[in-house]
């Protein structure tokens, strides 16, 4: 039996738990529970796998995965097993002490999210009043120790204006990339929407703003960018393509190919707890369910374009269509493209529900 290319990567997500309250998370609108979370044992049961399995990446997510006291133990532990390691954090636990016992562990890289550049708004988006200071205090101290360091924004119709801005702000505090990323509409993203959805007019002045600020920084900021999907008219290849390269796995220890894969109805979601990182990638039905091209209805199966996109996010299709095996509404070719085109039409900015736990 030919077995996949193995993953490249490994999406830990240690905790939902967070401090913040972010309208946009992508995390399951029913989070899981303290109680419920994976032991340290079984994190290091996994590492092990993970690196057996050929995965040369551990990221290590949330929620806030700084909730974790065992954090450092688990990066260690990583480490030892010759994995790469990023940590992926919101910065607001982060003081000296912490990040000295993360870097003792060998850790390799972080990447600090940011809701955004100005106080005002960044404290109105995570819900947490004194959160820009802690971020900016996490920044600098990252900074001066010259570990590798990466600022996120997530970009939507209230702060894209102030992209410039953003990016002013990474090159200073000395990050070496920085992620220019609109809102992916999953999770508390999707029940925000028409809230967060930029217009077509702040999109098109988005990518005016990042092809400046790459001619003007040149090779002093990478810059990533992410535009949303709704504005396109071919969808993005998600997640490379169907459990073709990432392994995403759930604080109580459900395996999934993209973090959004739970949406889909009458799935069993194998559990680390119970079964190898091996045998579910390579065997388990939900990771071969969208992987490759046989799956595809038309028009993806003629298209040219199929082993580039992978048919779009099969999440994206069941949320807008009400069928996963549909062509991603976003694709200009697809029979479901209105949904999309109707979603932008509309003009209404209710007020955002924050996530809550």
């Amino acid at each position: 039996m030919t077995h996949p290319t193995p993953p490249m990567s490994l999406l830990a997500e240690l905790t939902h738990r967070c401090p913040l309250a972010c309208p946009y998370c992508s995390n399951p609108i029913t989070l899981d529970r303290r109680q419920d979370e994976l032991e340290t044992t079984d994190w290091l049961r996994i590492l092990d796998e993970a690196a057996e399995i050929g995965i040369l990446q551990a990221h290590f997510s949330g929620g806030e995965p700084m909730a974790r006291p065992d954090l450092p133990e688990l990066i260690a532990y990583a480490n030892r097993r010759n994995l790469y390691t990023n940590l992926i954090t919101s910065g607001v636990l982060l003081d000296q002490s912490r990040f000295n016992a993360l870097r003792d562990a060998g850790l390799d890289h972080v990447q600090l999210s940011f809701q955004d550049v100005e106080t005002e708004g960044a404290e109105r988006i995570g819900h947490l009043r004194g959160a820009q200071q802690r971020k900016l205090a996490a920044a600098r101290i990252i900074a001066d120790d010259g570990m590798p360091l990466t600022f996120n924004f997530v970009i939507h119709h209230e702060n894209v204006a102030r992209i410039p801005a953003m990016l002013a702000l990474a090159h200073e505090y000395g990050a070496g990339r920085v992620e220019i990323a609109h809102t992916q509409y999953y999770g508390w993203g999707l029940r925000n929407r028409a809230a967060l959805l930029p217009t077509r007019a702040q999109l098109d002045r988005s990518v005016q703003d990042i092809e400046t600020a790459r001619q003007h920084y040149g090779n002093t900021l990478t810059i990533d960018f992410v535009t949303p999907d709704y504005h396109l008219d071919r969808p993005k290849p998600c997640m490379g393509g169907w459990g073709q390269r990432f392994l995403n796995i759930t604080p109580s220890g459900r395996v999934l190919p993209c973090h959004a894969a739970e949406t889909l109805p009458g799935m069993e979601f194998p559990n680390a707890r119970n079964q190898s990182l091996e045998t579910i990638w390579n065997t388990s039905p939900l990771f071969q369910l969208y992987r490759g091209t046989d799956w595809m209805p038309e028009p993806c199966q003629s298209c040219d374009r199929k082993e580039i996109d992978w048919g779009g996010c099969r999440c994206q299709a069941l949320a807008l269509t009400g069928n996963a095996t549909n062509t991603d509404p976003v694709c200009g070719l697809s029979p479901h493209h209105h949904v999309v085109t109707d979603s932008l039409n509309r003009n209404e900015r209710p007020e955002l529900q924050f996530r809550h736990f």
